[in-house]
């Protein structure tokens, strides 16, 4: 008598399904992928991310994972990432790819070797990437010990892969192979090259960029924006990694390792304090004609104490900062505009009253005195009284707030009398030459530890919140960006070896059962990359005081 097939219950985006015991979660997909516009990039089984290849044992619910959520784009661009590894390693073996930072909607690399990289080279290379596409290769994924791992990347030179993997404390790791190419990249991917349909190298600068679509446009790489300022931000970046000696995770935990912390918190924080004073005194040469100092940037970027920094220096020069908070000039909450889904959108710039704003503007730059409102959040009104302001000479406003950059915001005022800066935690220390590090990520880390600290907010309450703020940078902060006259990077090289000790109890703490725990999972694992550091030594000034507390600001 033939014995019963084993059976478990598969709980797909809230269909019950029954289902063999075993069964690879790429042929789940298949059952289901009718019912989709986009291809099945992965899943999260009990709010875990998996890739395709794995097989479900027991019971569980089951969301499928495409392009239109940050798990799917992650797993897309790691897998293109894993492809271009291998285009070049066919083609040029004896060059050196570094895969460094993003740009312009996707992902700036260099080619290093004898020459610089040539137009009509790169388009054999983005042609060897569709070849393999076109013969859909599987991606196969197998463990391997932690020895054997290091084994590997020491036969293939990757050093840095080596010294990092060292530090991490796994006892094996997921190597994927690609014919003949091995690696790991930190992450699952998807099944074969057949899924990377969608992309395209720009030929850009020093290096390309590899473009490819993302959860704002899932089915098409999105238009092309050029991005000259924050590409020489970047680079800056890449300038002060050398000159702390600083090229990756792997070289940051061995200075810390040899008891050179301190070392660089002191000259990452000397860094800071030169750019800041390079602005002022560009502030200074214009100050005859300035007026405005507009300062906006995304979430958690250290916009408030680099204001406070940038006043003390604006001081040093002779100037008289006065602080404006675009906060006091919200509309009354019953006329605050909805977003699409009917709430109020507090981020929107019609929920500022612009023309009340533009008008105090103009009438303090021709020394006149206003009547500043003061918004109250309790009551969601203006106070009955404001406080009087008037400038006087050698006072400069500084204005801090999301649509700094935004020319509606200030539509009524002359470009000779307006001065914005771009301020965003461009954090792009790589864990190793193929794995550069989100920006993105760091911002979410400064956030959950600070809103834990001083907001009374759980680490849950910031994932909840976080899809919001980052739909509102895209729309309100990002597509102006380049308006600025100068930008800032406020990442500091070192601020994720302090981030770690405050950041990971408060991920722990994500429950299994609430769908930011495969998020939670993924910061954990990243974070314990890093060494170790003390802030003793971090100065009461810095950007990194204004999420962990100590700062002399406020």
């Amino acid at each position: 008598m033939r014995e019963k097939t084993a059976v478990i219950n598969v709980n797909v985006n809230g269909v019950c399904k029954e289902v063999e015991k075993g069964i690879p979660l790429l042929n789940l997909s298949k059952m289901f992928e009718q019912d989709t516009q986009l291809d099945i990039l992965a899943a999260r089984v009990n709010n875990k991310v998996q890739d395709l290849q794995e097989a479900l044992e027991e019971d569980c619910k089951v969301q499928f994972v495409d392009m239109t959520s940050e798990d799917g784009v992650r797993i897309y661009k790691r897998s293109l990432f894993f492809l271009l590894m291998k285009a070049v390693k066919t083609l040029y073996p004896e060059r050196k790819l570094n895969i460094r930072h993003s740009l312009s909607r996707g992902t700036y690399c260099e080619l290093y070797g004898i020459r610089p990289l040539e137009q009509e080279e790169l388009k054999k290379i983005e042609e060897k990437m569709q070849e393999i596409v076109s013969n859909q290769i599987p991606l196969l994924r197998r463990k391997v010990s932690a020895q054997e791992a290091q084994e590997l990347f020491k036969q293939s030179g990757e050093l840095d892969k080596v010294s990092l993997l060292e530090n991490w404390g796994k006892e094996e790791f997921n190597i994927y192979s690609l014919g003949d190419m091995d690696n790991y990249l930190y992450g699952y991917m998807v099944p074969h090259t057949g899924y990377l349909k969608k992309f395209e190298l720009r030929y850009y600068q020093k290096g390309f960029i590899l473009r490819y679509p993302d959860k704002y446009s899932p089915h098409e790489i999105p238009a092309y924006d050029e991005n000259p300022k924050l590409f020489q931000v970047l680079d800056e970046y890449k300038k002060w990694g050398e000159i702390l000696s600083v090229s990756n995770v792997g070289a940051l935990n061995k200075l810390i390792s040899e008891g050179k912390g301190g070392e660089i918190i002191r000259i990452s924080e000397a860094l800071h304090e030169k750019k800041i004073a390079y602005i002022a005194d560009t502030i200074q040469t214009k100050a005859d004609q300035l007026k405005v100092i507009l300062i906006s940037g995304p979430s958690s970027s250290g916009k408030t104490t680099f204001a406070q920094r940038l006043a003390v220096h604006l001081r040093v020069n002779g100037l008289k900062p006065v602080m404006i908070s675009l906060d006091d000039y919200f509309v009354e909450r019953k006329l605050t505009p909805l977003d699409e889904n009917g709430e109020p959108d507090f981020e929107a710039v019609e929920a500022i009253d612009i023309d009340l704003f533009n008008q105090h503007l103009r009438e303090l730059i021709e020394g006149k005195e206003v009547e500043i409102p003061i918004f109250s959040f309790h009551t969601g009104k203006r106070e009955p009284k404001g406080r009087p302001l008037q400038l006087i000479n050698d006072e400069i406003m500084i204005i801090e707030g999301i649509h700094g950059l935004n020319e509606r915001l200030t539509f009524a005022i002359p470009h000779k009398h307006k001065f914005k800066i771009y301020v965003s935690a461009l954090m792009q220390l790589s864990r190793d030459n193929y794995n550069p590090n989100s920006t993105t990520d760091t911002r979410l880390i400064r956030r959950m530890v600070r809103d834990n600290q001083f907001r009374s907010n759980p680490p849950i309450g910031t994932f909840n919140m976080w899809p919001s703020v980052r739909r509102g940078e895209t729309k309100n902060i990002f597509p102006f960006q380049e308006q600025a006259d100068v930008m800032f990077n406020s990442a500091l090289i070192y601020e994720l070896a302090v981030l770690k000790d405050h950041a990971i109890p408060l991920l722990e703490q994500i429950e299994s059962d609430v769908e930011a725990y495969s998020e939670a999972r993924r910061l954990i694992s990243f974070l314990r990359f890093f060494k170790s550091l003390p802030s003793d030594e971090i100065p009461n000034n810095s950007i990194i005081r204004e999420f962990i507390g100590g700062n002399v600001f406020y």
